[in-house]
């Protein structure tokens, strides 16, 4: 009689606390925001995440109600930014920009962290990247540049642009592929993102850096560096001189970056939807889009399961260029 007892208190108290746990959530989750939600930028400042990353903040607090500090976690090639998102609390206080790298990380054996390890929001931005040298630099052209690199000792040009199998990285390797020059034939300088990698380049640091157009837009105003092809499919309507990649050699060949927002698996769906709508608007507030067109940033918005599934094919198209070029895990 007693067993029969403790077995239904156990029961009546386990399904309690279940209850009591479901409902602390659903309070908390119809109570937020109640105090500043913290935007994690997995890169340094100066870069295209962090410039995008503090504009949406921006506008962000406007239409939450309150502060949203951006808070730049560096490291590992973006492990500790990326890792520092997934590890938070899932209790909508701590959102943060997920990049293309979230599908190369985890390839190179950096982290077991995948696109899956997130709760989505939304991808607001993708930009093909470009490769450039230095104003005073010999090669005027993509040709001159790749002539240069077939007929050097291996390794005897370095470039830089960010973490080593990051998007400009996989960019630059692709671009020796096409041109039927092995991969690692440049050193690549790895960089905590594309500001600090161009800046190298302006140093004289490096012979040329893969970067997007808005990201090395300062330098190019400054007459320090200039861009000699874009890899993407078609020119770039805020630098429509500027040719692809396969309109300069006759290679075929396009990549970029992308920037979405994502929460900590586990996220309450009212939290989750509440960002989406807030940052819907955001997207397409006026003051953004000066923002995002004045510095050549594409915008974009597909949120929730549509960001899922850009997420899953990019992975797989990172994971098929990281095999090809040899560094994977």
């Amino acid at each position: 009689m007693a067993t029969c007892f403790n077995r239904r208190f156990a029961l009546v108290a386990g399904t309690a606390l279940v209850l009591g746990t479901s409902f602390a959530t659903a309070v908390q989750a119809a109570d937020w925001p109640a105090k500043p939600v913290t935007l994690i930028v997995p890169w340094g400042a100066g870069g295209g995440t962090d410039a995008t990353a503090r504009m949406i903040g921006t506008l962000l607090e406007k239409e939450l109600g309150v502060p949203v500090p951006v808070v730049n976690r560096t490291g590992g090639s973006g492990v500790v930014g990326h890792s520092a998102i997934a590890s938070a609390a899932p209790d909508g206080y701590t959102i943060g920009v997920a990049t293309l790298e979230i599908g190369s990380m985890h390839y190179q054996g950096l982290t077991t962290l995948t696109y899956q390890s997130y709760a989505p929001i939304g991808i607001y931005n993708s930009d093909p990247a470009a490769v450039f040298v230095r104003m005073d630099s010999p090669y005027k052209t993509a040709n001159d540049l790749v002539g240069a690199i077939r007929a050097s000792a291996n390794r005897a040009f370095k470039a830089s642009g960010s973490a080593q199998g990051g998007v400009n990285h996989l960019a630059m390797a692709g671009m020796l592929l096409a041109s039927d020059i092995p991969a690692d034939r440049v050193a690549w300088v790895p960089s905590e993102g594309a500001a600090p990698g161009l800046q190298d380049l302006a140093a004289g640091g490096v012979q040329f850096a893969v970067a997007s157009l808005p990201e090395a837009q300062a330098l190019m105003d400054a007459g320090r560096i200039r861009p000699v092809a874009i890899f993407a499919d078609k020119r770039a309507a805020a630098k429509s001189d500027l040719p692809t990649f396969t309109e300069a050699t006759g290679k075929s060949w396009s990549m970029g970056s992308w920037r979405g927002l994502v929460a900590p698996k586990g996220t309450p769906p009212n939290i989750l939807a509440t960002l989406q709508k807030a940052v819907a608007k955001v997207v397409v507030n006026p003051e953004y889009l000066k923002f995002m067109n004045s510095r050549g940033y594409a915008t974009q918005w597909n949120a929730g399961d549509e960001f899922v599934s850009f997420m899953k094919k990019s992975d797989a198209d990172v994971g098929s260029t990281l095999r090809a070029v040899g560094i994977t895990k």
